[in-house]
């Protein structure tokens, strides 16, 4: 043989090899997501949503009595908003310059300045445990969702007051708007949907998302008038006009968050047994499941940054659960000091 032909046929297995290689990476990886970076942010306390600020690039992160604050672009965390009393959820009302936090266990929702992040004032819920929390842009009011009392609290942006109630009928958990007056938020108790204009505060509309049961993340589709309500391992898709399921897609287990990529057609689902749920949107009406990946335990609430398209999660690492006592049967595994930190995801 030739010294010619082999060095040919060397380099046609090399290359062979490399395709052979591109090609399983490509299968393990379809959807181009994966571990960027890792922020640690520290303190402690547990935690619950993230909001990101478009405009600022600052993402928001409740934990415990404080929110944390991050910029996504440099991954430099700024001065935490303290002395909080059980936080839960951020939103922002960029035309007015203000952001909103809610208070769990103060029952009230901290105003702050989205320039300086210095808290304003303090307004009190008309309900008990305000969870989510939301900024409707077309009513010009705020809405805190609270899981004690079954209901929900509209504030007028303009004056800070509470300006009515809106009786949910079971524990609400996330919420969207559709911008043009009407509120869509997850009964967890009663696993539906329910529908309420944003100004005259009257629900016009209820429907079931079975066989999903315990919906806690909503994100919505303007484009294709489809809502996305994640439960245990599936995740339920909703005609938001006439209020009928369309479909449902399997996700992971343990979901507290959804989002939908209006620019790529993904929608994403962290799921706390440590995955995140990849899935394409085919069609309105169709949907499948591109990958699901690696994250952290517990790593159940996300923000989707529309500029990068990444992926935000929230998590820490975990020590040995306590022993178990009579007022706790079952301990949850301690945090790790300090060891509090955002994973973020693209491709």
């Amino acid at each position: 043989m030739s010294k010619k032909k082999i060095i040919w046929l060397s380099g046609l297995l090399v290359c062979g090899l490399v395709g052979l290689g591109l090609a399983a990476v490509q299968q393990a990886n379809p959807s181009g997501y994966h571990l960027l970076k890792k922020i640690v942010i520290g303190g402690e306390g547990g935690w619950d949503y993230m909001a990101l600020d478009v405009q600022t690039r600052l993402l928001y992160v409740t934990h415990g009595n404080a929110v944390e604050i991050v910029n996504v672009d440099t991954g430099v965390k700024s001065e935490s908003m303290a002395n909080l009393q059980g936080v839960h959820g951020v939103a922002f009302a960029p035309d007015r310059g203000r952001g909103y936090i809610s208070n769990g266990r103060g029952n009230s929702v901290s105003v702050f300045d989205l320039k300086t992040n210095k808290v304003l004032e303090e307004i009190q819920s008309s309900g008990q445990n305000p969870d989510s929390i939301m900024y409707d842009a077309f009513s010009g009011r705020v809405f805190t969702f609270n899981g004690r009392t079954a209901n929900a609290t509209a504030i007028d942006a303009a004056t800070n007051k509470v300006v009515g109630t809106i009786d949910i009928g079971g524990k609400p958990e996330f919420a969207v708007t559709d911008g043009k007056g009407i509120i869509f938020v997850n009964n967890e108790d009663k696993s539906e949907i329910v529908a309420f204009d944003a100004k005259t505060l009257e629900v016009k509309k209820r429907w079931s998302i079975a066989p999903g049961e315990g919906p806690s993340g909503l994100a919505i589709d303007l484009k294709n008038k489809r809502l996305f309500s994640v439960c245990d391992k599936v995740m339920v898709v909703s005609d938001f006009e006439n209020g009928k399921v369309v479909t449902t897609v399997p996700i992971g287990g343990g979901p507290d968050a959804v989002r939908y990529d209006a620019g790529t057609g993904l929608v994403f689902s962290s799921n706390g047994e440590g995955t995140l749920t990849v899935v394409r949107q085919d069609s309105a009406d169709k949907y499948s499941v591109l990958e699901t990946i690696k994250t952290a335990p517990r790593a159940r609430t996300m923000e989707l940054d529309p500029k990068t398209h990444h992926v935000f999660v929230v998590t820490a690492e975990f020590g040995p659960a306590p022993a178990p006592t009579k007022e706790q049967p079952k301990p949850r595994p301690s945090v790790v000091p300090g060891s509090f930190q955002v994973l973020e995801f693209g491709k």
